[in-house]
């Protein structure tokens, strides 16, 4: 176990350890996106998702703490790593750097605290109901009787406010910049790219990227704009 932590304060280890979070970081990004996009299906199925991740709710809790997990380990290591790199850089290495760094290179520390923050926030909104806590309750009625919560309805009250939505769209513009240059710096700290393969991979991470944050965008644009309407109380 010394051993372990002995690697991870390493300058190597942290990177690693850095990219592997990542990596996993990914996956549920794009999990979470694929979830979110169901809303466009309508009432009835965004709240059929909802209503299966609740019968594992067991599963959810577990994944959940091995998320936290991964989480404060990619911010510790990033933060570690961004401080070794402060203390280490001369002002020559510095002024180069900045000249052939990209924007979400010179920004990946603030980027991915501004999306953290705001991912603690979103969950007090969406998933504990402590913002607009009058639509916590909402539920759907059920053909032949019965309910359950109204998880679209919820989603949609909420983006129809337009500072929630707004500091929703701030921080997908955030997490455009982090997953932009992180995509890429992941392939190449894990040394899964080469010379050839290099440049792919470096105009993938924008292209993920986009296509990533314009859906989640998508979703309090289209509230916003009226294309999205709450089906409170029953089936649209």
């Amino acid at each position: 176990m010394g051993g372990f932590f002995q690697f991870a304060k390493s300058s190597i280890g942290s990177k690693v350890l850095m990219a592997l979070s990542g990596a996993v970081l990914l996956l549920w990004i794009t999990g979470h996106m694929l979830g979110n996009l169901q809303i466009y299906a309508g009432q009835d199925a965004l709240n059929s998702y909802a209503e299966k991740l609740r019968s594992v709710a067991v599963f959810l809790y577990v994944v959940r703490v091995v998320m936290l997990v991964i989480v404060l380990t990619h911010i510790v290591t990033s933060v570690m790593l961004w401080v070794e790199n402060r203390r280490a850089r001369s002002s020559r290495y510095a002024y180069n750097n900045t000249v052939q760094a990209t924007v979400g290179s010179r920004t990946m520390i603030w980027s991915g605290l501004l999306v953290f923050v705001f991912v603690i926030y979103h969950l007090a909104h969406l998933t504990w109901g402590q913002i607009h806590p009058e639509f916590a309750h909402l539920v759907q009625k059920l053909p032949g009787g019965g309910e359950r919560p109204d998880v679209y309805s919820m989603v949609v009250l909420g983006y129809q406010n337009g500072l929630i939505s707004g500091s929703y769209i701030i921080a997908m513009l955030c997490l455009w910049f982090h997953l932009s240059h992180g995509f890429s710096s992941l392939f190449q700290t894990l040394g899964l790219t080469s010379v050839k393969y290099r440049p792919l991979i470096e105009r993938a991470g924008p292209v993920f990227a986009t296509i990533v944050v314009a859906a989640n965008i998508s979703i309090p644009l289209t509230v916003l704009l009226g294309l999205v309407k709450p089906a409170v109380g029953g089936l649209p």
